[in-house]
């Protein structure tokens, strides 16, 4: 680019002010371009300049007077200032600093900010002024001041002042603030869509600094096509509303003309087209549609106002100014303005070529003749919109137009080259066009180059007569720079920058031009008058008018424009109410001050103005009000809903009168601990002001789910803000038909809502939906998805949705979250919690309220003592129904002078009470009642019948016709028009059942009837299936042909004989119309408690049950019964040992966690059922039928070594393992778990093993010092990396592009997964790297070392970000969370941490493995984390509370590995057993409440004192047993992670317990409290034990030493030391002189207790000492370890006998009461029963499920019966009965609790069928012995064809296939019949079922059995 530059030499003939003001116009275009090299150019010159000004300065200093030298001075000081800063900006700091070290000299401030952001803007404007603008020569609007005040100097710093208060800052632009909408919402006014708009055709240069809320949602509208649609559509669509309407008023006017700035080109010409129709065909003037459409045209897009449009619009208006005759001078200020706009137009867009005859002069002459109007106001607009004509040139040529200039063009253009001497003026002039060119468009107000290009007069003044000539070539109707400047302004303070608009007008040279003046001080009304400028600005805006009143110095003294100052005033303050009262106030008081400013002239001109008043002309505001209902309403058609919102919100408030209510608590899941709970409420509020979706509130029947939902609703209510608030809305989905589909309008519709009312919440509302009874509407469905909320164009709301826990299964997630089934679900749109039970505080609180409210019988302390002394009462009562049961029932319950604690109040026995109570208060109110006479005999009758026996009949009988007609169902719709005849009329419309209607606990919505609480319904079901007081249930009848084996139950006595006598209450016959007949209830946990109780109360009840199980031996009608009778009877604890079940069909019952002990199962139908952690040991199962059983348990992996690692594919169907030693890898398909690879290029453990992101890759590292990269498909190695030491871990990254691997090196290597080379390597580590893991986004890597810490590491620039310090071992494994917010690490000091990755700190520690922790591994939504120990255990977390969830303890040697499946159901784990362990990752999810151990057992004791058993385990619990029962009583939670050892004292009142921490504490049984704690050994303790007295405690432990302690005192008596070993087992001899200890060091001591001396040092254990104890008499002590057990003699120390017979260590030995038994538990899970006197091997008890580390004897009065107690590792705690018959032992379980795990160990498989492969596998690994049956039959070739029709049946059923349309046939049926046969209006479960249960009648007829 070639610029023209004033040389030196040109630069000598201007004036110091020219050439200063040359080097300013150099600066302002360097700061404006874009390009570095013109700007460094620019710089040149300016520098150039400035220094011939400073030498012309020195040379010619008397050319400027004082003032004008130190003006210089200040504008060249401020000059280099800018120079300098621009330099610095460009980098030449060097030369920068040199410049501004002059602008010192010069008197400037080298660090002086007051040149920034605005000045370019500044400059652009006065540069404009100052090169468009002449010396005035006494012309009639721009001549001299009458005072004589000379024109300002063009120099800098001559400027007016006022106060400088006014106007001090910018100010960001006055609008009005928006909500941008979310997608498809509806916008509330116009102003919003014109934001929308605007923000969419916004530069992305702006995002820097857009606010990140804006910046987001146009993000999503700028992928969002059809929301960019909708929003011009809409704008489209308001255009339209406004040409329809008649009127187009004001409001209408301005709506629609607010959307021209954001309008497309056509759109806008339609709208133009609109307005300028409407001006010309009416035949008054609109002036409306005038001022609206002058708004259009200075609103719009430059690009869509063409030439063509502005002329015919100026030829409009101008027309119809010219031709507007006798019209009041405002009319004519409203054309006259609007011909200034379009003329303002005309300019901007730069239209040429106006056609001077037919327009230009003619409207040229008008506006001259307005000029000479006696109203100023519209002289002044005239004059306006003059300049701006002359900006718009006309179609003259230049020959033409210098002929008409009086010729003197030729001579003004010669005198100004002479002018500027030697000034080479054609390249000055390019130069200047090329600089327009690169700067076009920089500015928004005008642009400086241009201008003085046009006007180069002001740029190149050098000399005399410069001036004078260009004033000779002009004439009257010339430009004015005023009209410019005012230009400019009105662009500043619509972009709010007031503080230059202060200087604009302060420093123009045309500040004293009258016109100029005039249109300040509009524009400063206009401010003051608008109320969307705060406060200080519009009172700047009044004071800046006041101070140029006043200070006629420096304004002049034009008298029309003071006039226009006080009119202003006068107008502002007469608006004494709304927005502008208080600048009303200020206006007045500036008012009244003026009126004493100024000579007599200035103050009558001032009483004259006040005189006369204000002259009402409007101020320039700008926001005018929209209309309502606005257009945009109008084309949104929005009808009105907040009236029916607010009946709704009244209605549903009202409806939360009196009710009781405690906020509730939750818990994270259902596996979280009670204890570690928070206010749910909170939780709540959280969710609802997060970006999740559902949440799911989860709880057990009666744990206030309903009531927390109504109370939510209610609170959302209070808090609702109409038009914006979301909407609350609460669904009860049993009321609701088919609620997976549109659920939102129906419920709607139910509140008579109108379609169109609903349509427009659809669109353009949010809801909050609370929907209540997923439970009880039988839902499968995920709402959230088949309702498709949140989609485009469907509903906008959160979810929080209600069920019961039970109803649940373990993957009942996917039911809930937001996703696909088919794809992952997105977790984190997805909560969930866990109401639980009341704590006591809650009780309380809710008994004070409950009595404040309801005023019942009894007080407050009443109630609190029942709660005391009533057993089991606190427990009940902690469920918010069964307290309010219990509140209603307690004073009904407890007779008068009766003792508390003899009550016994159960469930079913509230619910007894409660339903009698309800129909006896209703019989009463029936009685107070006129009624007619046919319902006063109806109800007389029922009274002599027994009222309440008819309403429990009625109850019964709805009921069972809910469950039998609407399958449970628990809401019935009655209408008397369209149920006539159906079943409902027995119940809902015969005379005389609606007294017992009424009086039962129904509720009534309309025509929905239901129960009060869906527990009534189920409790009415069982009271129809068993009703205690039912005669017949009661009447003995005569014992069927058939002999039923015992049933025992823990939770009744059976007797001691074992014999197969009869129960005294004898067989019933079944009850074939019973609904346990025709339905099952397997899965209704709330139904079966009601039942389970009743087997436990009600003897004949269970014998009832039996009696099903019996009967469907002989016919398969009976086997829905059996199904139900024997689930029913498991849930209560009824244990089935050595019965006779041979033949039973109970197919899909539910057997989970049932005891079955050597019982006859064969040709068993137990197909579909559920015996997840069932008890089959030594069950016969011979031709047994188990297809489709879920044991809920996977088979293990038997290696041939020890696992080092394992990992499954991404998509689950391939799991690698990598061995130690040898470094195979093992690769095995999921679907048969068959091993399909071998790789084995690795010769050395392979600690790692991972695979890539899309699964066709996998990484494996090694101690070998290798990486090596596999293809997954061939088992070829790719590439073969090598590092410099051994490889610990290795990691790809989520793209799949890197490999990270750790190494001993200290270093972690990144390494490119295509090529495999080298990338880069990660270093700061300080010793050996374990473990590695990159983060969900690839952006972090984590690692975790030998030197304790963690570091993240940035992968882009390979730096560390964070250290994280806080193990105290090496960490060996690390795990991202699937967020990627958090990293769980595992050390060897026994701990796992989760850290929060921002914050770098430890979020918590989890403790619990007993050494090393060795992997992690979080779950597939980070709610959970496994863990693997060097103990052998995998641990399951809670990431949410810490708590352990479940432990297993399945493996046999130290585990190194855990994995999760994929899908989230599996976790495996891979051990130094040589094993590969799968673990059911939802264990507990579904589970019933289980009382017992859940890991091993390590030691059991019987108090006689107390007769309770207490056991003791790896969980840290211990757990306290009914000896009779098998019922755990209590749970008390020990210090540390594992007790090991427990003690009852003599007396019985308290135990001692030791655990693996260095205590030993005391606990009081009475309170459950810890007493004491004994504090003294190191480390582990192991043992402990009381002495007969009860004074003293021994220990053993860890550190080698036997304490004795004293119990009253806690100090330690004395230390006895001489073991080597851990001390592993003690026992006082049963005189208390004598304490025994066994330990590892393979001796026994016998220590004296006076003494403290070792009388005995008894060897003979080879490999160590596990067990010793004292016979009863003393004399004798037996020890067990390593084989044989040993008995030695007390006295001498001498052995007396060994016994051999185990096959592994003895765990634990115990003499039987009388000493003559001594039984010992061992490792090879065998319990032994030995004769002390002979040494011979009574019994031997196999099959236990694990080791038997506890073992302990039970008194018993019996000759011939003997009882003990076994503890087992699997966590089983054993009551056994042992019948002493001569020499011979029959041993047998009496009860048992077991730990949940599936113990099969010498049942029977022979000849079972349907097994799969994979259970076969589980069950012949867990013990079961004889092939299951493996050849397909000729049923099994018919079940093939038959179930291939089942598909078709299903869809025809639907009508998705047609009648023509065929399938398999099968018995030589036609598939049509099929059909016809089965499809009607069934479910699909329904034909399915129908379909199996053929399926097992040609099994049965064809099969062996």
């Amino acid at each position: 680019m070639v610029f023209g530059i004033v040389t030196p030499s040109h630069l000598s003939a201007l004036s110091l002010q020219q050439v200063l003001e040359l080097g300013n116009i150099y600066l302002e275009n360097a700061y404006r371009t874009t390009d570095r090299d013109i700007s460094l150019v620019l710089c040149h010159e300016a520098k150039v300049a400035l220094s011939q000004a400073k030498s012309a300065n020195k040379k010619h200093p008397s050319r400027l007077n004082d003032v004008g030298y130190q003006a210089l001075r200040e504008g060249l000081a401020t000059a280099y200032i800018d120079l300098g800063k621009l330099l610095e900006r460009q980098g030449h700091q060097v030369e920068a600093l040199a410049i501004c070290k002059k602008a010192e000299k010069w008197g400037g401030n080298a660090h002086d900010q007051g040149r920034l952001a605005g000045s370019s803007r500044l400059g652009d404007i006065t540069q404009q002024l100052q090169s468009t603008s002449i010396p005035a020569a006494n012309s009639q609007d721009g001549g001299p001041m009458q005072n004589g005040s000379p024109q300002p100097s063009k120099l800098r710093g001559n400027v007016a002042t006022i106060p400088s208060h006014i106007f001090v800052n910018d100010l960001p632009l006055p609008a009005i603030e928006f909500r941008l909408p979310a997608t498809d919402e509806r916008l509330n006014n116009t102003r919003q869509l014109v934001s929308c708009l605007g923000l969419l055709q916004s530069s992305r240069s702006t995002d820097d600094i857009m606010d990140p809320a804006v910046r987001k949602w146009l993000l999503v509208a700028e992928r969002d096509a059809d929301e960019q649609e909708r929003l011009h559509v809409l704008a489209t669509e308001v255009i339209r509303a406004f040409k329809r309407d008649e009127i187009k008023d004001a409001k209408a006017v301005t709506e629609v003309v607010c959307l021209a700035p954001v309008l497309n080109k056509d759109t806008f010409h339609d709208l133009l087209r609109e307005f300028y129709s409407g001006i010309d065909h009416s035949g008054l003037l609109n002036f409306h549609q005038l001022e609206g459409l002058a708004q259009l045209i200075q609103d719009a897009d430059p690009g869509h106002l063409g030439a063509d449009d502005l002329v015919k619009i100026l030829e409009l208006v101008s027309t119809r100014l010219m031709n507007t005759h006798q019209q009041s001078s405002r009319h004519m200020h409203q054309l006259t303005l609007a011909v200034s706009h379009v003329l303002d137009a005309m300019a901007d867009t730069k239209v040429t070529g106006l056609d001077r005859n037919r327009l230009h002069e003619p409207l040229s002459a008008y506006l001259s003749e307005l000029k000479g109007s006696k109203d100023p106001y519209l002289v002044y607009q005239a004059s306006y919109a003059y300049q701006a004509l002359l900006c718009v040139p006309d179609n003259e040529t230049t020959w033409q137009a210098a002929m008409r200039r009086t010729g003197k063009v030729v001579q003004g253009v010669s005198g100004l080259v002479s002018a500027v001497k030697s000034l080479d003026l054609v390249k000055f002039f390019e130069g200047l066009q090329d600089i327009q060119r690169g700067f076009d468009g920089a500015s928004k107000v005008v642009d400086v180059v241009k201008t003085a290009y046009n006007e180069v007069v002001s740029l190149v003044q050098s000399g005399q007569g410069f001036v004078e000539c260009l004033q000779e070539g002009l004439s009257f109707e010339r430009k004015r720079d005023w009209y410019s400047a005012l230009r400019g302004a009105d662009t500043l303070i619509r972009n709010g920058e007031l503080a230059i608009f202060r200087k604009l007008v302060c420093e123009a040279p045309c500040r004293y031009d009258a016109a100029f003046q005039w249109g300040v001080c509009q524009r400063l009304g206009g401010i003051a008058a608008n109320t969307m400028w705060d406060t200080v600005t519009r009172r700047s805006a009044i004071e800046f008018l006041g101070a140029i009143y006043r200070d006629d110095d420096v304004w002049g003294q034009q008298a029309s424009v003071k006039q226009w100052i006080l009119n202003i005033l006068m107008q502002l303050a007469s608006s004494p109410t709304g927005d502008l009262q208080l600048h009303a106030t200020i206006a007045a008081s500036i008012l009244q001050e003026l009126g004493s400013c100024g000579d007599t002239k200035k103050q009558d001109m001032y009483e004259t103005c006040r005189k006369n008043g204000p002259i009402a002309y409007p101020l320039n505001v700008t926001t005018p009000e929209i209309g309502s209902p606005s257009l945009l309403d109008r084309a949104q058609n929005r009808p009105d809903v907040e009236s029916n919102l607010r009946m709704l919100r009244k209605q549903r408030t009202k409806e939360r009168d009196d009710e009781v209510y405690i906020q509730p608590q939750a818990k994270a899941n259902i596996q979280a601990a009670d204890d570690t709970r928070f206010p749910l409420m909170e939780k709540v509020q959280e969710f609802l002001a997060s970006e999740q979706k559902v949440f799911l509130l989860l709880g057990d029947s009666g744990a206030g789910k309903s009531t927390f939902s109504r109370e939510l609703e209610t609170q959302l209510w209070q808090s609702y803000k109409s038009k914006t608030g979301r909407i609350p809305l609460h669904i009860n989905l049993p009321t609701i038909e088919k609620p997976e589909h549109d659920m939102i309008a129906k419920q709607l519709r139910r509140t008579e809502f109108s379609e169109p009312q609903i349509r427009e919440m659809k669109h353009h509302r949010k809801f909050i939906l609370i929907c209540d009874g997923y439970d009880e509407s039988q839902q499968t469905h995920n709402l959230y998805m088949s309702n498709q909320l949140n989609r485009p164009g469907e509903w906008d709301a959160q979810m929080m949705i209600s069920c019961r826990s039970e109803y649940l299964g373990s993957d009942y997630r996917d039911r809930f979250q937001p996703g696909d089934r088919n794809k992952k679900s997105d977790s984190s749109l997805y909560q969930e919690a866990v109401i639980t039970p009341f704590s006591l505080d809650q009780v309380h609180s809710y008994i004070n309220q409950y009595v404040s409210i309801r005023q019942p019988l009894w007080r407050a302390n009443d109630y609190m003592e029942a709660l005391e002394h009533i057993p089991s009462l606190k427990d009940l009562v902690k469920n918010p129904f069964l307290m309010t049961l219990s509140l209603e029932v307690l004073p009904r319950i407890v007779d008068p002078g009766q003792h508390l604690s003899t009550t016994r109040v159960t469930r079913v026995t509230l619910y007894d009470h409660f339903v009698e109570q309800w129909l006896e208060r209703g019989k009463k109110r029936l009685g107070e009642k006129d009624l007619p006479p046919q319902a006063k005999a109806a109800y007389e009758r029922f009274c002599a019948e027994g009222f309440t026996l008819n309403g429990i009949g009625y109850l019964k009988k709805l009921a069972v016709a809910i469950y039998k007609e609407q399958d449970g169902h628990p809401v019935v719709e009655y209408s008397q028009l369209n149920d006539e005849g159906s079943w409902k009329v027995a119940f809902f419309n015969q005379k005389h059942k609606q007294l017992l209607l009424e009086a039962s606990p129904l509720t009534r919505n309309g025509n929905q009837h239901r129960f009060i609480h869906r527990s009534i319904l189920e409790y009415g079901l069982a009271r129809a299936i068993f009703d205690p007081q039912d005669k017949k249930n009661r009447i003995p009848l005569a014992p069927g042909s058939g002999r039923r084996a015992r049933a025992s139950s823990n939770s009744g006595n059976d007797s001691d004989d074992g014999s197969d006598e009869e129960s005294s209450l004898q067989e019933q016959e079944p009850d074939i119309n019973s609904p346990l007949a025709w339905r099952s209830f397997v899965d209704e946990h709330s139904l079966l408690q009601f039942l389970e109780e009743r087997v436990r109360q009600e003897p004949v009840f269970k014998e009832q049950l039996l009696a099903y199980i019996e009967h469907s031996k002989k016919d398969k009608k009976w086997s829905k019964a059996a199904a139900n009778a024997i689930t029913i009877l498991v849930r209560a604890g009824v244990h089935f040992i050595g019965t006779d079940l041979r033949g039973i069909r109970i197919r899909g019952a539910d057997l989970s966690r049932g005891i079955f002990d050597s019982v006859q199962m064969q040709g068993a139908n137990l197909r579909k059922a559920n015996l997840r952690g069932v008890w089959l040991r030594e069950t016969d199962l011979r031709g047994a039928q188990m297809a489709d059983v879920q044991f809920g348990e996977f088979p293990l992996l038997q290696l041939l070594g020890e696992v080092g690692t394992c990992a499954y594919s991404p998509d689950g169907t391939l799991f690698a393992v990598g061995l130690r030693e040898s470094g195979q890898i093992l690769v095995y398909a999921t679907s048969n778990w068959e091993s399909i690879m071998s790789l084995t290029d690795h010769n050395r453990t392979v600690r790692r093993i991972e695979f890539s992101p899309r699964g066709d890759r996998m990484a494996s590292g090694s101690c070998d010092k290798t990486v090596r990269l596999w293809d997954v498909k061939t088992g070829a190695c790719l590439h073969l990396l090598n590092s410099a030491d051994e490889v610990n871990c290795v990691a790809y990254s989520p793209q799949g592009d890197r490999v990270a691997s750790a190494s001993d090196d200290k270093t972690v290597r990144i390494w490119d997964s295509a090529t495999g080379e080298y990338f880069q390597s990660l270093v700061g580590h300080s010793g050996h790297v374990y473990c590695v893991a990159y983060a969900p986004d690839g952006s972090v890597i984590a690692s975790g070392s030998e030197d304790l810490t963690v570091r993240l590491w940035n992968t882009d620039t390979g730096e560390c970000s964070r250290v994280l310090s806080g193990h105290s071992n090496k960490v060996w494994a690390i795990a991202y969370s699937p967020k990627g917010d958090q990293v769980a690490t595992a050390s060897y000091d026994e701990t796992i941490r989760l850290w929060d990755v921002k914050a770098g700190i430890t979020i918590r520690s989890l403790s619990g493995h007993g050494s090393r922790v060795t992997c992690v591994a979080y779950s597939l939504n980070g709610g959970q984390i496994a863990s693997s120990g060097g103990e052998g255990t995998v641990r399951l977390w809670d990431v949410e509370t810490g708590a352990c969830r479940h432990t297993w303890t399945g493996h046999g040697a130290a585990v190194g590995s855990v994995a999760y499946s994929p899908k989230g159901d599996q976790i495996a784990s891979g051990s130094s057993d040589e094993t590969v362990r799968l673990w059911d990752a939802s264990v507990g999810a579904a589970d019933i409440a289980f009382g017992g151990h859940r890991s091993g057992v390590y030691d059991v004791r019987y108090s006689a004192k107390l007769d309770l058993i207490v056991s003791c385990g790896m969980e840290n619990t211990i757990r306290f047993w009914d000896v009779e029962t098998g019922t755990c009583r209590r749970t008390l939670r020990s210090d540390g992670n594992e007790v090991t050892g427990v003690a009852f004292s003599p007396q019985g009142h308290q135990i001692v317990s030791c655990s693996s921490c260095d205590t030993i504490q005391l606990w009081e049984l009475e309170t459950g409290t810890c007493q004491r704690t004994f504090t003294g050994h190191k480390g582990y303790n192991c043992r402990v034990a009381y002495s007969p007295h009860g004074d003293l405690i021994a220990s053993g432990g860890s550190d080698t030493t036997v304490r004795l302690w004293d119990v009253t005192s806690g100090d330690c008596r004395g230390i006895l030391e001489g073991h080597t070993d851990f001390v592993v087992s003690i026992d006082f001899s049963p005189n208390g002189m004598w304490v025994a200890s066994g330990s590892y060091d393979c001796s026994v001591r016998l220590w004296d207790i006076g003494s403290l001396a070792c009388r005995f040092i008894l060897i003979g254990h080879e490999f160590g000492v596990a067990c010793v104890v004292f016979s009863p008499q003393g004399d004798q002590l037996a020890s067990g370890g390593s084989e044989p057990i040993r008995l030695w003699n007390v006295e001498t120390g001498d052995s007396k006998m060994s016994l051999s017979g185990h096959d592994d260590w003895v765990n634990c030995l115990t003499y039987s009461p009388k000493g003559d038994v001594l039984a010992s538990g061992s490792e090879d899970t065998t319990v032994r029963l030995w004769d002390v006197a002979s040494g011979e091997c009574r019994a031997v008890i196999p099959s236990f499920p694990g080791a038997v580390d506890g073992i302990s004897w039970i008194c018993s009065l019996s000759e011939s019966h003997m009882y003990f107690v076994t503890g087992s590792a699997d966590g089983s705690v054993l009551k056994w009965l042992v019948i002493k018959e001569a020499d011979v032992y029959r041993v047998r379980l009496q009860w048992g609790s077991t730990n949940g795990s599936l113990n099969v160990t010498g049942a029977s498989m022979q000849d079972v069928r349907g097994l799969s492969r994979v259970d076969k596998e589980l069950l012949k690994q867990r013990g079961a012995v004889g092939e299951p049956e493996n050849v397909l039959r000729e049923a099994g070739k018919k079940v093939l064809a038959m179930a291939s029709v089942v598909s078709k049946l299903k869809q025809m059923s639907r009508g998705m296939v047609p009648e023509s349309s065929s399938a398999a046939n099968y018995t030589g049926e036609q598939p049509e019949q099929l059909v016809e046969q089965h499809v009607g209006q069934q479910t699909d479960e329904q034909v399915e079922q129908q379909v199996e249960e053929q399926i097992e009648q040609v099994v049965e007829h064809t099969g062996d059995s």
